[in-house]
């Protein structure tokens, strides 16, 4: 690993004078030595896997430990606890749930767990957080000279698991090329955003506009269906038409349309309406920050929060479709 921070600049442009890290060899022409891997729910689990299928040693942990047989049985080594991971390895990948998830993590709130990294290791964030909780971690990260990037994802679990995820990567950008190395591992297209957080930025911005196409597509697939038309000769009408957007040539909502998504699994698997509501919340909280208007973004945060109390918290946010179809069954009660 390099010492690629001697003599650059900060995460705001400021002098690195303070930070000094004696390291052997440049990160960009690293052997693959192992990788730390934290949270292997639905998306970190096909992740991980994909560094193991290029050659990578990973170790990993999650707070199920169900979740780590699989990955366990291709030859990853499972500890108990992130602290371990950190010990072991000096490039650590997370993929967490939510802001307090990472920040408990690596600001040292969870007990015999939290990530006391070594000198010169490199942090890559793959969650999707709030910008501003980006910019504290990559903080923390430097007080323990580490280097912290934020790099969501898109694509979704499909994406996940064929390695064709879409990262968008936040932070020094002397340290892209040596992220890049590990991402491109587990995705089709890396790119760079700028300064820490603008990754979580562009994130929040594509989950948003998501959100809104979902809802819109579900709205019209419902409307053409009660109109008598059949959903898969809509849908191609859709495909071939100004209407086509991500939402209906490759994750229709409609069960019955498109094989290989979740509504043809009864919503199963996918990315949850929580998470969903979760993201929203972002763009909120960021859109506030901004005095940015956004009405169709707040819309859509407000219809996912209902089908979470609705019960649909755990279901792939496509179910929208189906929650729009009970409450016109429930009206006509």
């Amino acid at each position: 690993m390099a010492a690629v921070l001697r003599g650059s600049r900060n995460l705001w442009g400021r002098s690195l004078k303070h930070v000094d890290f004696t390291l052997v060899s440049s990160r960009s022409m690293a052997s693959k030595t192992q990788v730390g891997f934290i949270g292997l729910g639905n998306m970190g689990k096909p992740m991980a896997k994909n560094l193991l299928k290029h050659g990578y040693p990973v170790i990993a942990t999650d707070v199920f430990p169900e979740s780590c047989k699989e990955l366990q049985e291709l030859g990853a080594q499972i500890v108990d606890n992130p602290a371990e991971v950190a010990d072991q390895a000096d490039r650590v990948v997370t993929m967490l749930p939510s802001n307090p998830s990472l920040s408990r993590l690596l600001t040292g709130y969870v007990p015999n767990g939290s990530l006391k990294v070594k000198k010169g290791s490199l942090l890559i964030d793959s969650s999707t957080i709030d910008p501003a909780v980006s910019k504290e971690m990559a903080v923390a990260a430097e007080k323990m000279g580490a280097v912290f990037m934020d790099a969501p994802v898109s694509g979704g679990v499909g994406a996940a698991s064929s390695g064709k995820l879409t990262f968008m990567v936040g932070g020094v950008e002397e340290e892209f090329t040596a992220a890049q190395e590990l991402l491109t591992c587990m995705g089709a297209n890396v790119v760079y955003c700028g300064a820490v957080g603008t990754g979580q930025a562009a994130k929040i911005c594509n989950n948003m506009l998501l959100a809104i196409g979902m809802i819109g597509t579900s709205e019209t697939m419902n409307l053409g269906i009660r109109l008598g038309l059949d959903p898969k000769l809509l849908a191609k009408i859709l495909n071939m038409s100004s209407g086509r957007c991500w939402s209906s040539d490759t994750y229709n909502p409609v069960p019955g349309v498109m094989e290989g998504v979740p509504s043809g699994n009864n919503y199963q698997g996918g990315f949850g309406t929580q998470l969903m509501a979760k993201d929203l919340g972002l763009a909120q909280t960021t859109a506030t920050n901004t005095k940015t208007p956004v009405p169709l973004g707040s819309l859509a945060h407000q219809i996912y929060r209902m089908m979470c109390a609705r019960g649909y918290a755990s279901k792939d946010f496509s179910s929208v479709f189906q929650f729009l179809r009970e409450d016109e069954e429930n009206e006509g009660q």
